[in-house]
């Protein structure tokens, strides 16, 4: 009942009950039934008006059953007799992480589970759902009052459902390549148990997934080995490149080795001779120049 309507009731009683015949008696009889009588209705009114904040619904329940009607955010009219509890309908979170939990998220431990190798894997994972608003009623009678889904809807099926999809991979597939298909085989089978009892998933984040310290150590050697071998394989490269630009530099100097001992004879090294002396004999202070061997000797004067 209503603290005012209760409070009102009383009020008349006792203004009911006073049996004084002196005026001041009556005097306080009176006004302590009019005063009942504007509680009472005050109290009348307050009950028949619910005001639901923004992202909640009201769910009403008269004499110990559920109506199946909500209250949307607003001002709402109901029957005063009508108990009226609220749900939340914005999106929350549900965090399974082994890092400090944060005050404003409902979080729990990371989840440990055995691959399909008989690793043991920790998974770090993050829930996004929200309370259907059309389902809330069903929610309050088959699960319980205000947060009991949470604990008895969204942590066991979230982590098993976890479980049941984690032991279809190898532990080094979870870790890398088949990650993506691992979380969306996970929101599937996640949703579809949400969905048959009011609960909408809006995301499924996976944070981190842990390997076993001797499978990491293992990953890192293979891909040391691997960064090593690819090293090579460019230092191999390198040095065939630069092994095929020297075979090219010494066919191009073969080549033009070649070309001049096939172009050389006596006209052209007679030429070469002159255009030499010609030049000796632009010297400063050039006197005679003698060139050729004692048969074809040649004697330049110089004009200086």
């Amino acid at each position: 009942m209503n603290f005012l309507v209760f409070l009102g009731v009383i009020l008349l009683v006792i203004g009911v009950a006073n049996r004084s015949t002196n005026k001041p008696g009556k005097r306080v009889s009176g006004v302590l039934k009019i005063a009942g009588i504007v509680i009472v209705i005050l109290g009348l009114l307050s009950s028949v008006f619910r005001i639901v904040e923004p992202g909640k619904v009201g769910v009403k329940s008269l004499f110990g059953k559920v109506q199946p009607t909500i209250l949307t955010s607003g001002l709402n009219i109901i029957n005063p007799l009508e108990k009226v509890e609220f749900f939340d309908v914005t999106t929350q979170s549900y965090t399974m992480s082994g890092s400090e939990k944060e005050p404003s998220q409902r979080s729990d431990g990371p989840i440990r589970v055995l691959s399909a190798d008989g690793l043991e894997v920790t998974i770090d994972m993050t829930v996004l759902y929200r309370v259907n608003p059309t389902q809330a009623p069903a929610i309050r009678r088959e699960i319980g009052p205000g947060y009991a889904y949470i604990d008895k809807i969204i942590r066991p099926t979230a982590r098993t459902r976890i479980r049941d999809n984690a032991v279809m991979y190898n532990a080094i597939d979870l870790y890398s390549k088949k990650r993506e298909e691992f979380q969306v085989n996970i929101f599937e089978s996640i949703r579809k148990d949400f969905e048959k009892r009011g609960i909408i998933l809006e995301n499924l984040l996976v944070r981190n997934i842990s390997l076993p310290e001797s499978v990491k150590m293992a990953i890192e050697a293979k891909i040391n080995a691997e960064q090593e071998a690819q090293k090579m394989q460019f230092v191999l490269q390198k040095e065939t490149q630069e092994a095929e630009r020297k075979r090219v530099e010494a066919k191009g100097i073969s080549d033009y080795q070649r070309i001049i001992s096939e172009s050389l004879n006596d006209r052209l090294l007679k030429y070469e001779q002159i255009k030499v002396m010609q030049n000796l004999v632009k010297t400063e202070n050039s006197k005679v120049i003698i060139l050729g061997d004692s048969k074809n000797a040649s004697m330049l004067i110089g004009d200086k």
